[in-house]
């Protein structure tokens, strides 16, 4: 099953993830982008999904590349 991975001390909270895939991305009361439903994984947010879905295309549009579909 794919995995999204948020790196989210890269974000620069520019809202691509949140435009392009908005069922699992939205922008945080911090300016950043926030993986609905994700958990904290060390320095990073994770979600183990069925089917990656839209993520692939966030983080093909993130210009920081800190979104990751394994």
């Amino acid at each position: 099953m794919p995995k999204v991975i948020h790196e989210k001390d890269k974000c620069i909270g520019c809202g691509a993830c949140a435009a392009v895939c908005p069922d699992f991305w939205e922008m945080g009361s911090d300016g950043k982008s926030h993986l609905k439903g994700s958990k904290k994984a060390g320095k990073n947010f994770e979600l183990t999904l069925k089917d990656a879905a839209c993520n692939q295309d966030a983080a093909n549009t993130c210009p920081v590349q800190c979104i990751q579909v394994k």
